[in-house]
């Protein structure tokens, strides 16, 4: 029973010596740095608007870094927004912005969201309208 425990115990031991730790050399160690895009208003409250009556509001944002910013995917959540955006890249301490224009066909209150990736983050930014048909 005694050399079964030495001998688990070395085996354990011997596969411990495959595993790795990451290093600050390794490209899974990351570090987290400030975004390259600061938005205008990631909200914006429309207020009341008439019904039949499209509204476009306007995101806009900086590029605070220091490479190009490119907006790769713009993306509605329903069929009820259409969206547009500056499609050039914006260069660094410049301005662009997502556009979206929202179709007040039912009325009530409402909330919708356009997500926008870019190559200048790793998590799309979620931009919110609001506001009430009447």
């Amino acid at each position: 029973m005694k050399t079964l425990k030495i001998s688990i115990f070395a085996a354990a031991l011997g596969l411990m010596s495959f595993a790795t730790l990451p290093t600050h050399n390794d490209p899974i160690v990351k570090t987290k740095t400030a975004s390259a895009v600061a938005w205008k208003s990631e909200t914006i409250e429309i207020g009341n608007i008439p019904q039949g009556t499209p509204k476009s509001v306007d995101f806009e944002f900086k590029n605070t870094g220091k490479t190009d910013v490119i907006i790769t995917n713009v993306k509605a959540s329903c069929g009820c927004t259409a969206t547009d955006y500056t499609k050039t890249p914006i260069k660094p301490g410049q301005s662009g912005k997502v556009t979206a224009t929202y179709n007040a066909a039912n009325k009530g209150a409402f909330t919708k969201t356009v997500t926008v990736t870019t190559n200048a983050e790793e998590t799309p930014k979620t931009l919110t309208i609001k506001g009430t048909v009447i």
